[in-house]
C-alpha cells in the first residue's frame, strides 16, 4: 500500500508488465503479474520499464529492504568524509603542543605529564583520522582550554572527588573544604567547567590556578 497525499488515501501497489501504472486502480483486467526478484541484492531495472520504476520508487520498503543505487550521490558522501578526515588531519598537525595536550586530557582523559609529545601527537593525529568530526568540533570548542585546565586540576589533586564522586572537594593547603555537590548523571567535568564560568566560579577559578602553578 501507498498513502497518496494528493488525495489523502492508501492506494493498493502492483507490478504488472502489461500495465502503464504501479497503481492497482489504474490497471486494467488483464494484469499480468509477475514477481521481482533481486540477484545477489541487485536488481536493474532498465529505463524501457518506466513501472517497474515507479512500482519501486511508490513502495513502502524503498529506503529500509532496498535502495536505489546512486553513484554519483555515494561517490559525493565518499568525498566529504574524505574531505573532513584531510581537514582533521591538517589541523591536527598545526597545533601547538598545549593545543595537543588541552585535546589529549579532554578526549582521552590522559595524564599528559607521563606521556611523551610525540605519543600525544600520535594519538590526535590517529583521532582526527578516525572521528574527524568530533575531532574538528573539539578543536573548535570555546571551552576546551577550560575543560582541560579542569581535567589538570585533578591529575595535579589541586580539587579530588569524594562519596563516590558526588562531591568535588578543595585539595590545598589551606582548604579542604567542599567546593560542590554533582548533580547525578551529569558529566562531572562539564558541571565544574560550567560552574567556573559564573561570577562565584570566576574567583574560585583563580585560586585554582595560583595552586596548580605550585603544583607543577
Amino acid at each position: 500500500m501507498h498513502f497518496d497525499e494528493a488525495k489523502g488515501e492508501n492506494r493498493a501497489l502492483r507490478y504488472a508488465r502489461n500495465q502503464k501504472s504501479p497503481f492497482e486502480d489504474e490497471q486494467d483486467g488483464n494484469a499480468i503479474v509477475e514477481p521481482v526478484i533481486f540477484e545477489d541484492g541487485f536488481l536493474h531495472v532498465s529505463r524501457t520499464n518506466p513501472v517497474l520504476q515507479e512500482f519501486l520508487h511508490y513502495h513502502p520498503m524503498n529506503g529500509s529492504k532496498f535502495v536505489e543505487v546512486n553513484t554519483e550521490k555515494d561517490a559525493q558522501k565518499e568525498m566529504d568524509v574524505l574531505n573532513s578526515r584531510v581537514d582533521a588531519l591538517i589541523e591536527a598537525r598545526q597545533l601547538d603542543i598545549e593545543q595537543v595536550e588541552a585535546l589529549a586530557r579532554v578526549l582521552f582523559n590522559t595524564d599528559v605529564s607521563r606521556t611523551t609529545s610525540a605519543e600525544l601527537r600520535r594519538d590526535i593525529l590517529i583521532f582526527a583520522e578516525q572521528e574527524p568530526a568530533q575531532f574538528l568540533n573539539a578543536v573548535k570548542d570555546p571551552t576546551l582550554k577550560l575543560n582541560s585546565l579542569v581535567q589538570e586540576f585533578f591529575s595535579h589533586k589541586v580539587l579530588i572527588f569524594k562519596n563516590n564522586k558526588k562531591d568535588v572537594y578543595f585539595n590545598t593547603p589551606k582548604n579542604k573544604k567542599r567546593m560542590l555537590n554533582l548533580p547525578f548523571g551529569e558529566d562531572p567535568y562539564y558541571v565544574i567547567s560550567s560552574y567556573l564560568q559564573t561570577d562565584e566560579g570566576v574567583d574560585i577559578l583563580k585560586f585554582l590556578e595560583k595552586n596548580l602553578e605550585n603544583k607543577r
